[in-house]
């Protein structure tokens, strides 16, 4: 393996633990890397905020699976090139979901703010894995806002029938304008059609004058496949379904077993 000049991890599943912490090891194996480290995330930029922070990074960094890319300016968030979901669809999303699917747990982001209309089982798991806690409000109030920009609509259900119908009926809509992705075992995120974490790192890549074989990814999910497309190196988490697996360079330990630090320290010895 030639010498890598920029590290892309996914964040849940991968880089954090089953409680959303960065362990010690991961810290430390970044930090030791010396190499750019870059969050490629659907979570929104104050979920990542911790990790940022944590590791002092400096890179760019990557949200909503794409939709925003910003860098950290002291304590001020610079974007740099943003992609919102279309007002009208999200609304048009965000009303009949919650009418068809009323026991699928759904909330949305802007750049700044996360929303829900309830607090319900989906939302728990997200606050216990993120740290956050929403603004409850309805959602019909919250599109009568002109000048809002929703970057991502969250859909989480721990039904596996109910997520595949639920992907069927966002297809079914037939948005040209959004991406609906599964993210895990039990989320489905909506954003804008130009939001995929490659779109992130050919930004990265283009400005840094990077080619592929200098660029390595770590993830573990259905969302992380355009990032692996975009560099030389996917490393897939072991916790991974089997079919990420196999798109996969190598597959590194579960992200309950420090599987990042693991791939990185594989990667020095061996670049």
């Amino acid at each position: 393996m030639g010498h890598i000049k920029h590290i892309f991890s996914d964040m849940d599943g991968t880089l954090l633990d089953r409680d959303g912490n960065m362990t010690p090891a991961n810290k430390m194996a970044i930090e030791h890397s010396h190499i750019p480290f870059t969050l490629v995330s659907a979570r929104a930029p104050m979920e990542m905020m911790t990790v940022i922070n944590a590791l002092k990074l400096t890179a760019p960094q990557i949200a909503f699976n794409g939709g925003l890319i910003f860098k950290m300016q002291g304590h001020r968030l610079i974007p740099i090139q943003a992609s919102s979901i279309p007002a009208m669809d999200a609304q048009q999303i965000l009303h009949q979901v919650t009418r068809r699917f009323p026991n699928v747990s759904v909330s949305c982001y802007s750049m700044n703010a996360w929303y829900a209309e309830r607090i319900d089982a989906g939302i728990e798991l997200e606050r216990h894995i993120t740290h956050q806690t929403p603004t409850l409000v309805p959602f019909g109030k919250l599109i009568e806002q002109r000048d809002l920009r929703l970057f991502k609509i969250m859909m989480i259900t721990r039904n596996p029938d109910e997520l595949t119908h639920l992907q069927a009926y966002l297809r079914a809509m037939q948005l040209p304008t959004v991406a609906i992705q599964q993210s895990g075992r039990t989320f489905v995120e909506v954003t804008s059609k130009r939001a995929r974490k490659s779109t992130g790192i050919a930004f990265i890549r283009q400005q840094e004058r990077l080619q592929a074989n200098e660029l390595v990814a770590f993830g573990d999910g259905h969302n992380d496949l355009p990032m692996f497309e975009s560099v030389g190196h996917a490393i897939v988490m072991g916790n991974a379904l089997p079919e990420i697996k196999a798109v996969g360079e190598r597959v590194t330990l579960s992200n309950n077993e420090n599987g990042v630090a693991y791939g990185i320290r594989q990667l020095l010895v061996e670049s």
